[in-house]
C-alpha cells in the first residue's frame, strides 16, 4: 500500500491540531489579517478602493492580487491579476469545466497567494476580491467542500507570516 496518500488525510480531519481553538491561522495570526467589507456605499467603496490601490502601487513591498472567476456555461474562468511598485503586471487565465463558483474563487486566491509570497521581500498583500463569502472559508476549520483550498492558503500564509513579524494580508 502507498503511504504518501495516507499523510494527506490528516488535513481533512477536524480533530488535527492545526484546526483546534488557538492554533488555527485567524487565532494565531489575527492581527496580520484584515478585511475590508463592502459598505453598499459605491462611492466611497471605490474612492476606498482607489485610495488601497494607490497607497500598494507606491509600495515598493506591497503587492496587489486581484481576482475575478465567472461561469458560463458550465465553463468557469478564473482570472488573476498581480501588481508590486515597479514590477510588470502579471496575469493569470485559468478555465475549468463543472465547477461551483466558490471552488473556482477560492483556487484562483490560492494561486494568487501562492504566487505573491514567492516574490523576494513582499510583506503585504492585499487581494481585491468580489467573492468575500469564498475568502472567509479559507479561516473556516469547519469541514466543508472546499477545506482542501481552505487548508492550502492557511499553510502558505503561515508560511508567509512566519518569515516576517511585518508580514500581513488584506482581503
Amino acid at each position: 500500500m502507498d503511504n504518501k496518500s495516507n499523510k494527506i488525510l490528516f488535513v481533512f480531519s477536524p480533530f488535527d491540531k492545526e484546526f483546534s481553538p488557538g492554533k488555527r491561522l485567524i487565532d494565531s495570526y489575527s492581527d496580520w489579517l484584515s478585511f475590508h467589507i463592502w459598505t453598499h456605499n459605491v462611492k466611497n467603496h471605490i474612492c476606498n478602493l482607489n485610495n488601497i490601490t494607490i497607497n500598494t502601487s507606491n509600495n515598493f513591498y506591497s503587492l496587489i492580487v486581484i481576482s475575478d472567476t465567472s461561469i458560463r456555461n458550465n465553463i468557469a474562468t478564473s482570472i488573476l491579476h498581480i501588481h508590486s511598485h515597479n514590477r510588470p503586471v502579471t496575469k493569470t487565465i485559468h478555465y475549468v469545466i463543472n465547477v461551483t463558483t466558490t471552488k473556482a474563487e477560492l483556487f484562483t486566491i490560492r494561486c494568487g497567494i501562492n504566487q505573491a509570497i514567492d516574490i523576494p521581500n513582499i510583506k503585504h498583500i492585499v487581494v481585491i476580491t468580489d467573492f468575500l463569502y469564498a475568502t472567509k472559508k479559507i479561516f473556516d476549520s469547519s469541514l466543508h467542500p472546499y477545506q482542501i483550498h481552505s487548508t492550502a492558503i492557511s499553510q502558505e500564509l503561515r508560511d508567509f507570516f512566519k518569515r516576517d513579524s511585518n508580514n500581513h494580508i488584506n482581503f
